[in-house]
């Protein structure tokens, strides 16, 4: 074990007497929720030391077993072992992402080689793959389930992918570059962050504000007394950096805070992540070959729907030819509108778009953001959120003040379903804050499990970076809001609703490119009258959403769909091009060419022109430090699928119930216990068909 490991484990050692530490039993909230209210920083360390220890010898314990290698004594024993420190790794890992501090960094940077060297520990253990083996190559003489075949599948190809059947020299190799890898990855998700909040762009005329909306200014001078600072703060969180683009009149502004925000993390200093992003490329093609593959993407999309970069690339050519005019035209008319605007010939540059593409829109279809925030107010938003999985699936969100949550701003619900049996706590934290990441996302706390038949139900969270409340007005959303409200939701209930026995194949635990089907799915009914009709209404009046903006908020669903799809292809291509070369990636003349790389990558579907100075890769957290390395394709793979069984549900009734339970049994429910391509059949009837999509964006 390394130095640095040991000093760790020691320094850790001598802490952990001190005081009483809640993660050392289970939890005692309701429904065994984290008890928050008592965890403080200083109980992380300790707890991880004990975890890990206490699975190191359940570990030991299986592998030193000198029964006959079964699926009880091995498998389900791998599957059960580990409750510790699965409890502190819940809690910690959750709050690194939604509630962080420079502590909690350091305390992360601490425990990146540590957990790393443990996870080697197991995967590269031969015993005890010897065992998972035996029991590998009996799997069909055994009797075993369907559910129960799939773990032990599962856990082979896991032990497989981390090494476990390389020569002794191989597995040295294997634990010195996942250890190299977890440090660069978790190095570079914090630069981004903190470069994010390290950054503002503070205003103190007022005809610096020409063009932003009043509720735009109100968010901008709240934020600014927050920072006790006279004027206007506009940062690079989403709601800020987002309005601002879209509204502000003032070029030379929205040019500065594009370039803020597109050159992130590339201009040197501490929190520069080109070094980062070579390491983590060339890092993983390191671990790929000596895996025995050629590329990274070879040794990820083995293990998914697409199976190879050649399925990846076959997607998103296709993607690309198919909306490809669709796309130059709507540019060709945003700049129109442009040159009609400015009353001169303009060249739309990246920091032009959101704003003349919304005057486009307006000026198309009678509808923009400040129409439809007052009928977007959060409180009813949840209402209809919540109310949607009342419709489809039965279930009820009840809010329990008696679970206690990690901020104020948290609120955390208990989630019964249509037999009034308890299903799931859910917690809601909507608004960006310092110490939390930048984007939206669904994670657990707790996963599903059966064990001694006993249904443990998960602890699931949706986290999002929402427009904020002001002075006077409640937090209005805007259209995107409640449209990704809805995505993060539908990963949501697929881990609530999940029903499986084991924790590995439980909820969202499944294929990347599989995983984003429930999420996207769930955005189709925000452009459903029927839909709209239950919940958009005026903050102050109460008043349904007329009728012609409703309409008009449909018929500007597909707008710019050519611009939006070409240029999540264009994040596609990138991730690809990183992730399928086959020779490390080399700077030329002690210059990092990320930037030209890029170009390169994304040249296909480059609508705009290419700003020189702005670089995407290092600040893609995506790919770099958040699990979608040679897989960020999923969105647009499983935007297939979902406008396929959305279809359905246009068939059937939007609210139909017998279509809504066939999605929930054949989809929600099931997780990882089959293959994606089954479980999808079981609910269609037959493969997904690109159709859908086409005919839903209008290319077809």
């Amino acid at each position: 074990m390394k130095k640095e490991i040991l000093i760790f484990l020691v320094m850790m050692t001598t802490v952990v007497a001190v005081g009483s530490n809640p993660f050392f039993k289970p939890f005692n909230g309701p429904h065994e929720t984290a008890p928050f209210d008592e965890i403080k920083i200083e109980h992380f360390e300790p707890a991880f030391e004990k975890g890990i220890t206490e699975h190191k010898a359940q570990i030991d314990a299986i592998a030193a077993n000198t029964d006959k290698p079964t699926f009880v004594n091995t498998i389900e024993a791998l599957e059960y072992a580990g409750e510790m420190l699965n409890r502190v790794s819940g809690v910690f890992y959750n709050l690194l992402s939604s509630e962080s501090n420079d502590e909690m960094m350091e305390i992360s940077q601490r425990l990146s080689p540590v957990m790393s060297e443990h996870s080697n520990y197991i995967n590269l253990n031969e015993k005890l793959f010897d065992r998972v083996k035996s029991v590998y190559n009996q799997r069909g003489e055994l009797g075993l389930t369907n559910e129960q075949k799939r773990l032990v599948e599962k856990y082979y190809e896991g032990f497989e992918n981390s090494g476990a059947t390389l020569s002794p020299e191989g597995k040295e190799k294997y634990r010195a570059l996942s250890l190299q890898l977890s440090k660069a990855s978790l190095e570079f998700g914090q630069n981004n962050l903190r470069e994010t909040n390290a950054y503002e762009m503070l205003l103190t005329h007022k005809d610096d504000l020409a063009g932003l909306p009043q509720s735009v200014i109100d968010a901008a001078a709240a934020k600014a007394k927050s920072k006790d600072k006279e004027g206007w703060v506009f940062d690079l969180t989403g709601p800020s950096y987002i309005a601002f683009m879209q509204y502000s009149s003032r070029r030379d502004l929205r040019e500065k805070l594009y370039m803020a925000y597109n050159t992130k993390n590339v201009q040197g200093g501490q929190f520069d992540n080109r070094e980062n992003v070579v390491n983590i490329v060339n890092t993983r093609l390191e671990i790929a070959n000596l895996l025995g593959y050629d590329s990274y993407s070879d040794y990820v999309l083995k293990n998914r729907m697409a199976k190879s970069a050649e399925g990846v690339f076959n997607l998103l050519d296709k993607l690309a030819e198919s909306f490809s005019l669709v796309a130059k035209a709507e540019v060709t008319e945003v700049e129109a509108l442009a040159t009609k605007v400015e009353g001169k010939t303009v060249d739309i540059m990246p920091w032009d778009w959101s704003y003349y593409s919304d005057k486009l829109k307006d000026s198309n279809f009678g509808v923009n953001d400040e129409m439809t925030r007052p009928y977007f107010e959060l409180e009813n938003v949840k209402k209809g959120v919540f109310g949607l999985a009342t419709d489809l699936y039965g279930l009820q969100f009840i809010k329990n003040n008696e679970i206690q949550v990690y901020h104020p701003e948290v609120e955390a619900f208990d989630v019964i379903d249509e037999k009034g049996e308890f299903l799931s706590v859910l917690y809601t934290d909507f608004h960006p804050r310092e110490g939390k990441r930048s984007g939206a996302w669904m994670s657990s706390f707790k996963s599903q499990y059966i064990k001694d038949g006993v249904d443990s139900r998960p602890h699931v969270t949706i986290v999002m970076n929402f427009t904020r409340p002001t002075e006077t007005t409640p937090a209005l959303l805007t259209f995107n809001e409640v449209e990704t409200f809805l995505h993060e939701f539908g990963h949501a209930l697929h881990g609530m609703l999940t029903k499986t026995t084991y924790q590995s194949l439980s909820g969202t635990s499944v294929y990347r490119d599989f995983v984003e089907l429930p999420s996207h799915f769930m955005e189709n009914w925000l452009t459903e009258k029927e839909y709209l009709d239950k919940f958009a209404f005026h903050y102050e009046t109460g008043e349904k959403m007329p009728e012609d903006l409703l309409q008009n908020i449909i018929e500007a669903s597909n707008f710019n769909v050519g611009y939006a799809t070409l240029r999540q292809l264009s994040f596609g291509y990138l991730d690809m091009a990183w992730h399928s070369l086959e020779k490390p990636f080399e700077t030329v003349d002690n210059v990092t060419p990320i930037r030209s790389f890029e170009k390169d990558a994304m040249s296909r579907v480059q609508l705009l022109p290419a700003v020189p100075e702005a670089c995407m890769s290092t600040a893609f957290s995506h790919i770099f430090s958040g699990g979608y390395a040679a897989g960020y394709y999923s969105y647009k793979w499983s935007e297939v699928m979902e406008a396929d069984a959305f279809s359905l549900f246009k068939e059937n009734g939007i609210f139909d119930k017998a279509t809504a339970d066939s999605f929930r049994r054949n989809i929600l429910e099931l997780g990882n216990t089959d293959e994606p391509e089954v479980l999808y059949k079981k609910f269609r009837g037959r493969e997904a068909s690109i159709d859908a999509l086409l005919k839903r964006s209008g290319v077809e």
